[in-house]
């Protein structure tokens, strides 16, 4: 596999753009309301990925989408905007340092739902793992 096309590359990609998204988030609420800064930071977003999908060809509708994978991607997209919303007015209220780790406590939410809705495995590892982050995160936080 190619370093281009590893699921990791993109996996580290979003983590560093997460973080910096907590500084540059931090500055952009100051004295401004928290709900206001999620729609500027949603209308970037929608723009540019506008541009992405435009310039990568990429438009065309898949003929054999089904209802099911649309309400999840609505769904999705709805969580996705109930969490940017508390982020942002959680940064309006304390130090990104602060709010940053208890964000990332949903790689615990992740590891869990994904075990008990996806039936993903669960081994020595993943508790380890999970242990460790949430009590890095809980630690950082408190």
């Amino acid at each position: 596999m190619s370093l281009g096309s590893s699921w990791k590359l993109f996996a580290f990609g979003s983590a560093f753009f997460a973080g910096l998204t907590a500084i540059l988030g931090k500055l952009g609420v100051e004295g401004l309301n928290s709900n206001l800064a999620t729609l500027v930071r949603t209308v970037v977003i929608m723009a540019m990925t506008a541009m992405i999908v435009s310039f990568r060809d990429e438009w065309r509708w898949p003929q054999e989408t089904s209802a099911r994978a649309m309400t999840f991607l609505v769904l999705s997209g709805i969580a996705t905007g109930l969490s940017w919303l508390c982020y942002y007015r959680a940064l309006q209220m304390a130090p990104a340092s602060l709010v940053a780790p208890i964000d990332k406590l949903s790689v615990a939410f992740a590891i869990v739902l994904g075990v008990v809705f996806l039936g993903e495995a669960v081994n020595l590892k993943l508790i380890v793992g999970g242990t460790l982050m949430i009590t890095g995160a809980l630690v950082l936080a408190f």
